[in-house]
């Protein structure tokens, strides 16, 4: 497998400054505004997003916590049994402005499941989508609202996001499988 770093700890920074002033930018009421982190690693970018929001506009936007797992639509074609955690939202969201937060958008897929678990939880007035990463090759008519950076791969290649929160370091990868050279 080879490696390549994408972005850096100073290039995720960068990235989630420029993601929270788009946020403020096309959300003029920030009082209805509810970040949703999408459980792994949206969670922690979520919380990153909604301190810089506090920290450039003086508001304290509630986070969320989303385990979107029982609606997946790939867990009998799989074999899986879900890993079911906790969903943790502290306010309503009926009427608001949710901002569902996640490290790649890939196929859709799982936007669309954390759609429908938001959907069981209340009438938000509009979801948006924040992706750290859009890597394409979508499966879903899903299009993130903002993202962080668009990174072309090939199916075969794994988008590796890891951040200090869940891994110890911020750094966005692409992984690439050895190339079988037929010895």
């Amino acid at each position: 497998m080879t490696k390549k770093v994408i972005l850096g700890k100073e290039d995720i920074r960068r990235t989630l400054a420029r993601i929270a002033h788009e946020v403020i930018e096309t959300n003029k009421n920030l009082d209805k505004l509810v970040m949703i982190g999408m459980r792994t690693r949206g969670v922690p970018l979520a919380k990153r997003l909604a301190g810089n929001i506090a920290s450039y506009e003086k508001i304290d936007v509630p986070v969320g916590v989303l385990d979107f797992s029982l609606y997946r639509d790939d867990l009998a074609s799989r074999g899986l049994q879900p890993v079911v955690k906790n969903t943790s939202i502290p306010v309503n969201i009926d009427d608001a402005v949710v901002v569902l937060v996640d490290d790649v958008l890939y196929t859709g897929r799982s936007t669309r499941a954390a759609m429908d678990a938001l959907i069981d939880l209340g009438r938000p007035a509009s979801i948006k989508l924040a992706v750290l990463v859009d890597r394409g090759h979508r499966e879903l008519p899903v299009r993130a609202d903002y993202v962080g950076k668009n990174i072309p791969s090939a199916r075969n290649e794994e988008v590796q996001v890891q951040l200090l929160e869940t891994d110890g370091v911020d750094e966005v990868s692409i992984i690439k499988p050895d190339v079988d050279k037929g010895e």
